[in-house]
C-alpha cells in the first residue's frame, strides 16, 4: 500500500506517542507537570540538495514546518541581487521564515564579506558556517558590524577544522556573544560523545541544532531515520526543554539524497510524536 507523506507523519507520530503513554499506564494517574516547549523544528535545505529550491520550499510545507535554513544548493552564495529578492519572496509566499544560511566554508576574508553580505540581502538572522580559525577576530567584527549571530557547525571525525562543538567553543567563548555554535549531533554521536552533554555544557552559546540519527557510535556510523538509529532522544528532547533551548531544532537528513522524502517524514513524525509526550517526562 502506497503511503502519502502526511500518512507516514501521522503513523509515526502516533506509534510514537501510545508508546510513550503506554509506558504510564499501571502508574497511579497525576496531573502533568507544565513544561514549555519552546523551540520550533525545521528544515536544512540540504536534505533536499538535488532538487530545486520550489520543491524544497513546497515540500517543507508538506511537512508543517515553517523554519528553513538554505545551503547554497538553493540560493547561490554569488546569487544576484534579483535573484536573492526573488528566493527570498518565494519564501514569505509560502510563509517560511528563512532563518538562516549554511553551511558556509570561509577560508579568506572576502569570502567573510560574501557571507555577511549574502545573509543581510537575504534577511537571515544567523550564518551557519566554519570560518579558518585565523579569520575569527575578523568574523567576530562582521557580527558586531552586521548584528547577523555565527553559528560554527562541527563535522565529526576526520574534521580537522570542528571535529566538535567543544573544539568551537574553546575558540569563541570569550568573543561576542553572537558568536556560537550549531550543534550537529550526529557528527557529535559520531565522536562518541553525548549530545545531550555538549547542550548542557556549551548552552550559553548553543544557536541552532542539526537533528538527525545515526546507525552506530563510531567514526562511520551514517545518518538514518530519526528513531531508528542509537541516538538517545528521550534524554536528548528533555535536555533542550529543561535547558529552555527556543532556537530551530532543523532536520538535516543525509541519507537517500535522490529519495529523502519518506524518510524526512518519517523523522518529522517521530520528533513530534515524542514531544507529544510531554510536558511530562517519560
Amino acid at each position: 500500500m502506497k503511503l502519502t507523506i502526511q500518512k507516514t507523519m501521522l503513523l509515526a507520530s502516533a506509534f510514537i506517542f501510545l508508546l510513550m503513554t503506554s509506558c504510564n499506564c499501571d502508574k497511579k494517574a497525576e496531573a502533568p507537570k507544565k513544561r514549555d516547549i519552546k523551540f520550533k523544528l525545521g528544515i536544512a535545505s540540504y536534505s533536499l540538495r538535488k532538487f530545486s529550491v520550489d520543491t524544497a520550499i513546497a515540500f517543507t510545507k508538506k511537512l508543517g514546518i515553517d523554519e528553513i535554513s538554505f545551503k547554497s544548493y538553493h540560493l547561490k552564495l554569488d546569487a544576484t541581487d534579483a535573484e536573492i529578492a526573488e528566493t527570498v519572496q518565494k519564501c514569505k509566499d509560502a510563509g517560511l521564515d528563512l532563518y538562516a544560511g549554511g553551511v558556509i566554508y570561509m577560508k579568506t576574508e572576502a569570502e567573510v564579506d560574501q557571507a555577511f553580505e549574502y545573509a543581510r540581502k537575504a534577511g537571515m538572522k544567523m550564518i551557519i558556517g566554519c570560518p579558518d580559525h585565523e579569520l575569527l577576530p575578523y568574523v567576530e567584527s562582521k557580527v558586531k558590524q552586521y548584528d547577523i549571530r555565527l553559528a560554527i557547525h562541527n563535522h565529526g571525525p576526520g574534521d580537522k577544522l570542528y571535529p566538535s562543538a567543544e573544539s568551537a567553543y574553546n575558540l569563541i567563548k570569550n568573543m561576542d556573544p553572537r558568536m556560537g555554535l550549531c550543534i550537529d549531533i550526529g557528527h557529535t554521536t559520531r565522536i562518541k560523545r553525548s549530545p545531550s552533554q555538549d547542550v548542557s555544557e556549551f548552552f550559553d552559546r548553543v544557536f541552532d541544532i542539526h537533528v538527525k540519527d545515526e546507525t552506530k557510535a563510531d567514526s562511520d556510523g551514517t545518518t538514518c531515520e530519526i528513531g531508528r538509529g542509537v541516538i538517545d532522544f528521550k534524554t536528548f528532547l528533555n535536555t533542550l526543554i529543561d535547558h529552555g533551548y527556543s532556537g530551530v531544532l532543523e532536520l538535516e537528513y543525509e541519507k537517500d539524497g535522490d529519495d529523502p522524502f519518506a524518510g524526512m517524514a518519517e523523522s518529522i513524525g517521530y520528533l513530534r510524536g515524542m514531544l507529544a509526550a510531554y510536558p511530562i517526562k517519560f
